[in-house]
């Protein structure tokens, strides 16, 4: 697989995230590309898991704030800019949240 193709796959659900990170240990050279964005995919997996379990909460405590359930669409279009940064081989970070990924998960690398 190409460098993009890992890339991209890393954003498509934890399954492909795992794909993408088996298949960039193999790779001679390593790739800072892929490395950046299973990063930034496996940060916004977790900021996306621990999200929706707190607004599953406080929605199910307060059903009058169902309105915040919105923020999962939010969400969506950050998915979408991650994907998007991928495709074009650039390492940017998904705005508003990336920059805090950047420099976490040792382990990936």
């Amino acid at each position: 697989m190409s460098n993009k193709t890992l890339s991209i796959l890393s954003y498509i659900t934890i399954i492909g995230w795992l794909i993408a990170y088996f298949k960039s240990r193999d790779l001679d050279p390593k790739s800072n590309l892929v490395n950046y964005h299973l990063r930034q995919g496996f940060g916004f997996f977790i900021f996306s898991f621990v999200l929706n379990i707190a607004l599953t909460i406080v929605t199910s405590i307060v059903p009058a704030l169902f309105f915040l359930n919105y923020i999962t669409l939010i969400l969506l279009i950050l998915w979408v800019f991650g994907i998007i940064n991928a495709v074009n081989d650039q390492e940017k970070p998904i705005p508003v949240i990336g920059k805090l990924f950047e420099d976490k998960f040792s382990f990936i690398g």
